[in-house]
């Protein structure tokens, strides 16, 4: 690889750059605060910048959102202390959805085989009533169909459900043992 030659000027920010500072100085003031924030103004603070937020929406402190121009979140949903989305491209979590606390939801990632180390940016979808669970990583371009749990600590990067419960790294669908733990 060699780095000098890394070129990711055509991936669109999604938005100017004078809207993308007004949402870091805000960020910094509503989302960083170690303190608890009135989720109502998180999210109404997300919908003018073009989020589109459902109602009864939870976000917890310290929660890291890159561009909230590419977030869709639906109704009744958690996003726990420490979550970060990096969301390059789309990211869609479904109703009645947790996503725990340090649970990170990644689009991006670079191509390893390219000399140039080239930015890949994929979406990535969480369908309604998962569980992300504390410290899981979700890698671009994976969906979780209705009802998937990701275990503590999981590493998933390929698509999951519905109703399928992921563990481990990488993560993998978790066989019906009754041996092993319930979370």
């Amino acid at each position: 690889m060699r780095l000098n030659t890394f070129d990711n000027s055509s991936f669109s920010r999604g938005a100017s750059r004078s809207k993308e500072m007004i949402w870091l100085m805000l960020r910094s003031a509503l989302f960083a605060p170690w303190f608890p924030i009135p989720s109502i103004l998180k999210v109404i603070v997300l919908r003018i910048f073009g989020a589109r937020v459902g109602k009864g929406v939870v976000v917890r402190s310290r929660v890291n959102i890159t561009f909230p121009w590419r977030l869709e979140i639906g109704d009744h949903v958690w996003i726990g202390e420490e979550v970060f989305i990096l969301n390059l491209a789309k990211v869609t979590i479904g109703s009645h959805t947790c996503v725990s606390q340090r649970a990170f939801l990644c689009t991006g990632s670079h191509d390893f085989r390219s000399d140039a180390f080239d930015l890949v940016a994929k979406p990535l979808k969480i369908g309604q009533g998962c569980w992300v669970a504390a410290n899981v990583f979700i890698g671009p371009g994976v969906t979780l169909q209705e009802g998937t749990i990701c275990l503590a600590g999981a590493v998933v990067l390929v698509d999951a459900g519905p109703n399928q419960i992921m563990q481990g790294n990488p993560a993998m669908p978790r066989e019906n043992n009754p041996h092993n733990h319930p979370i």
